[in-house]
């Protein structure tokens, strides 16, 4: 188990537009350099699964792939300790035809998350369940406050009204996945949606199990998440594990 988990690469899929939050930055550069404090937010992934014992990355490029080759040929002193493969996946891929690109370079697990969010998963533990569950994939699942009011009602009057509230038992899909290599017989069509089909596919056949992470995870998806991190950078940031 040692050995698997020492050289599982770690996919991350770095191809979007990431539209809502590039309409503050016209455009001008991909979702995965924009910056967490100091540092574009790819980066703060990498370290933060460097620091489990991940030393494999695969990085799935399609929009701006360019600016992100420029970063790491800019930077790569900040990488010399971990081994980082640019794989440009299509600027028009959905995460499906991303996904399916990288299978040469997977021989048995793989872990696979977006690079728009942030977490203090404990990495090994998720790692550890997933091997002993035999499933063909595993899906971290958050209990995120909801964005809007929760109104609680009773014949169509209000009960009460709780702001911003956790939703007992809602739980959404984090990103942040551990797949074996039989992943890529689920993946079907010139240019699936990842989450539409394959995984909603190994749902039905049982082949997926759920780890509940009920800590500190936030996805950066509009310039309000971006702001909301930077404050945590400044102060004591969960994820900050290096």
């Amino acid at each position: 188990m040692i050995k698997d988990f020492l050289h599982c690469p770690v996919v991350i899929l770095a191809g979007g537009l990431g539209t809502r939050i590039q309409a503050n930055f016209r455009g001008e550069m991909p979702k995965s350099l924009v910056k967490v404090g100091n540092y574009p937010i790819i980066h703060h992934i990498l370290m933060y699964y460097a620091k489990y014992g991940f030393k494999n990355f695969i990085i799935c490029t399609g929009y701006k792939h360019d600016y992100i080759k420029k970063y790491f040929k800019e930077n790569y002193k900040k990488y010399l300790n971990i081994s980082i493969k640019l794989k440009y996946t299509g600027r028009d891929s959905n995460t499906g035809k991303r996904i399916l690109k990288i299978k040469k370079f997977i021989k048995s697990f793989f872990l696979l998350t977006y690079c728009d969010s942030l977490t203090n998963q404990n990495i090994k533990k998720t790692f550890d369940i997933f091997i002993k569950s035999k499933k063909i994939g595993l899906i971290t699942g958050v209990n995120p406050k909801s964005r809007f009011g929760v109104l609680s009602l009773k014949n169509n009057k209000i009960k009460d009204f709780n702001e911003k509230e956790t939703i007992k038992n809602l739980w959404v899909n984090a990103g942040i996945y551990f797949f074996n290599k039989e992943i890529f017989n689920f993946i079907k069509g010139s240019n699936p949606i990842f989450e539409k089909t394959s995984l909603k596919l190994l749902a039905k056949k049982n082949k997926l199990i759920l780890f509940k992470h009920r800590g500190f995870w936030k996805c950066m998806d509009t310039i309000k998440d971006k702001l909301d991190l930077d404050k945590m950078w400044e102060k004591n940031p969960k994820w900050k594990n290096w």
